[in-house]
């Protein structure tokens, strides 16, 4: 039998909570229903006989209270509401114990933003993880030593898991059943709770604004300058010149600000705007490159893919009812 421990995180979404144990006891009922002997202990652990959740309105009661005998197989670390910071310091004594956990040779899954507790754990370091897309300027300020894939669904590295924003927390249970039942229950499973078992990729669902709580009152200015004059061809140069700073200065203090070159804010402020477009407009693909600035098909194309996964059109039929043929 497996062992899986469910942490009763403070601050923890409860439905990452309540799905992860359904899951796999479900899986467990699938195997009993096939002649096989279930796979699962399921329980849920905690350091606190009760915790309350949502102002109150919930309460979580772990099965088990945790001390220096218990051990598991696998560590589920759920997902985290309101400030990461805070979040993470309501439960930093669990930090010490995953670490400990995980080097006598338990696995470790964070679902969404629960990769803040698990990167503090000190187990990520020089490792790669991803979260919710919101979270990942935040992520990689406190954490520059992992390698964040915010574009990606799940990740799966040396025993340790992490799941992108909200409802992809799904497709890394899935992806820890295949692991330990096999593909077969993993497909059962997915057809069971009606979830795209394959799915990899986070980037379409992101939605760019650029970090703005940096306090450096010349790159707002200059951010603020290319979401008004995207359309046209703008140079490093002449928004440095627009914020009177010279121009290595000012490519140091945008990239420190707000994580990102001039050049791919540029792109990523024109990408968002063609995304808007695509969704809602009745525009061809043609108008809505030249209206966002771009003049070359092909180049358009490439970054539009490289930002969102998917190409321009694909992106158009997955938003877009009223579809441009």
């Amino acid at each position: 039998m497996i062992t899986i421990s469910i942490l009763t995180l403070r601050n923890s979404v409860l439905a990452s909570i309540a799905d992860s144990r359904q899951v796999f006891s479900m899986v467990n009922e699938f195997l009993k229903q096939s002649g096989k002997p279930p796979l699962f202990n399921v329980h849920l652990v905690g350091f606190l006989g009760e915790v309350k959740l949502n102002d109150g309105l919930f309460s979580l009661h772990p099965d088990i209270l945790l001390d220096e005998s218990y051990t598991t197989d696998l560590i589920i670390i759920p997902s985290l509401s309101g400030d990461m910071v805070s979040a993470t310091n309501l439960n930093i004594d669990y930090a010490t114990w995953i670490s400990k956990s995980y080097k006598n040779g338990a696995a470790v899954a964070s679902l969404c933003t629960g990769a803040f507790l698990l990167a503090f754990s000190g187990l990520l370091k020089d490792k790669q993880c991803t979260t919710h897309w919101l979270y990942a300027n935040e992520f990689r300020h406190f954490y520059p030593s992992v390698t964040l894939i915010d574009d990606r669904f799940i990740t799966d590295q040396n025993g340790l898991y992490s799941s992108a924003g909200n409802n992809a927390y799904w497709n890394l249970l899935l992806h820890l059943v295949e692991k330990y039942a096999g593909r077969e229950i993993a497909i059962h499973t997915a057809k069971y709770f009606v979830i795209d078992l394959d799915k990899n990729i986070q980037s379409p669902f992101i939605i760019f604004n650029g970090r703005k709580d940096h306090g450096d009152e010349a790159v707002l200015n200059a951010q603020a300058f290319i979401e008004q004059n995207y359309r046209e061809k703008l140079t490093v140069d002449q928004i440095a010149n627009q914020v009177h700073v010279t121009r290595r200065t000012f490519e140091r203090r945008f990239k420190k600000a707000t994580r990102n070159t001039v050049a791919e804010y540029i792109q990523r402020v024109k990408i968002e705007a063609t995304k808007k477009q695509l969704e809602i407009g009745r525009k061809t693909i043609s108008e809505i490159m030249l209206d966002v600035g771009y003049t070359d098909m092909q180049t358009f194309r490439d970054v539009f893919k490289k930002i969102t996964g998917l190409t321009p059109n694909e992106y158009r039929n997955k938003y877009n009812k009223e579809i441009v043929l």
